[in-house]
């Protein structure tokens, strides 16, 4: 007989962060804010401003119509609707709808909770740092007229030249809490945004007190004077070719090494530098890391107290910048990012807006089968998680009676915290699997046959 997980009774804060998204849906200033006119959900329909949020939340990979019928025949109570409705009378209704009202649920009611910030709940830290993951990825929007023009067009190619094929392309941004797996701030950018301007734009989000992660392609003087005058702290990964000291560190190739740097900006930085208002004079440790693999990296950080910060942490630190990648991975493949139900841009900005808040709900939604399952496996060889992928078709699936339903918040609860330790997955973290390059057979067999998709 298998581990059998005993939980606590529902932590208050959840079942107070359920009424409150009930509650908010159905307010009429919330509604009042985020419809596009006052006219708009006025009038008596089946796709009120609730269901349509919800209709967007519960996004799925079948087709609209098919959603459609099972969406409404749900909020039914199992009963047929007499009058179906179209795929067309959809696409009115979501043009009512504004794509800051997913903003908003998520900063001001999700967020609280998802961030750990609540009385009981564990939060766990770096050294009393936040991690926060710093990087972007790029999307493949649908092709319309109007994402041509509000995002960058990308023309196809291959060995033989351009293709002739183009489509609109976006950058999302995402900010997130690595160790707690909370999406903290996002941005939906055109790809030509530049990504470090986007990140300095987002690090006026963040609290001193944070600790940020990036790869190769941030750092430099400007995006590291930003985190100085912000009072952020900061680790990043260097190229071969970035600052003097780390080609220095990469020529040696020895890890273990640790050297501190005083940097300052080039001629041609001076003047942004100073119109800014940043330091114009910053001092810098480089570390260096050698990798399973046999790679050496090259990490700057802020963090200069060797005894306090040994050089030896900073790779099993740096190993937690990966949450980033399944971050996205779970973004763009369980839940099908890239599979816009739109071809307008509020469409995309609702779909994009609406995967993080459904992310950072079931942060929060698992967080207490998470920590149960943690404390009672915590002497086994393989500790037990939640099986986030389950997590989420549970969660999608059960959303109208979380969200827009009469049952009590803590019935609701209780039967997502079962299915969520139902369902645990082992963790073993000395399991490597190596990464192979893929080829055009693998990912096409990939796509069509081993990727899973939740809902």
């Amino acid at each position: 007989m298998g581990m059998r997980t005993i939980l606590s009774p529902i932590p208050g804060y959840l079942l107070s962060l359920v009424d409150t998204l009930r509650a908010r849906l159905l307010a009429p200033d919330f509604i009042a804010k985020h419809r596009v006119r006052p006219q708009d959900f006025t009038r008596h329909r089946q796709l009120t401003f609730p269901v349509v949020m919800l209709f967007v939340l519960q996004k799925t990979v079948k087709s609209i119509q098919n959603h459609l019928d099972e969406f409404l025949n749900r909020l039914a109570g199992g009963e047929v609707f007499e009058e179906s409705l179209t795929p067309g009378a959809w696409t009115h209704a979501r043009a009512k709808l504004k794509h800051t009202a997913f903003v908003e649920l998520n900063e001001q009611v999700v967020l609280p909770v998802a961030s750990r910030s609540q009385p009981g709940q564990e939060l766990r830290l770096w050294h009393d740092y936040r991690l926060v993951g710093i990087d972007s990825s790029l999307l493949r929007l649908p092709n319309s007229p109007e994402l041509f023009q509000e995002f960058t067009p990308v023309e196809t190619g291959n060995q033989l030249g351009s293709s002739g094929i183009r489509y609109p392309e976006g950058r999302m941004s995402v900010f997130y809490d690595l160790l707690n797996k909370v999406g903290l701030d996002a941005r939906l950018e055109p790809s030509s945004v530049d990504e470090t301007d986007l990140a300095i734009e987002q690090l006026q989000r963040l609290r001193p007190g944070d600790l940020t992660l990036s790869d190769r392609g941030f750092p430099g003087y400007v995006y590291f004077a930003w985190h100085r005058k912000l009072g952020l702290d900061f680790v990043a990964r260097c190229s071969k070719a970035s600052f003097g000291a780390a080609q220095e560190l990469f020529r040696m190739d020895r890890a273990g090494r640790s050297v501190r740097v005083r940097l300052m900006p080039t001629r041609e930085q001076r003047a942004e530098v100073q119109r800014l208002g940043l330091p114009m004079e910053l001092v810098v440790r480089f570390v260096s890391v050698r990798l399973s693999t046999g790679e050496l990296e090259v990490l700057a950080t802020s963090l200069l107290d060797e005894e306090r910060y040994p050089t030896e942490e900073f790779l099993a630190l740096y190993h937690d910048r990966w949450g980033h990648e399944t971050f996205y991975g779970t973004m763009k493949g369980r839940l099908d990012l890239e599979n816009f139900s739109g071809q307008t841009a509020e469409a995309v900005r609702q779909d994009f807006f609406a995967t993080l808040l459904l992310c950072n709900l079931e942060s929060a939604l698992t967080e207490p089968a998470a920590q149960a399952l943690r404390q009672e496996s915590a002497q086994h060889k393989h500790p037990k998680q939640v099986n986030r992928a389950v997590a989420f078709h549970a969660l999608k699936d059960r959303m109208l009676d979380l969200l827009c339903s009469d049952l009590p918040a803590e019935t609701v609860v209780a039967n997502l915290q079962v299915l969520f330790t139902g369902s645990a997955v082992s963790v073993r973290p000395e399991r490597k699997v190596p990464r192979r390059k893929p080829t055009l057979n693998r990912s096409y067999h990939f796509q069509r046959r081993v990727r899973k998709i939740v809902f």
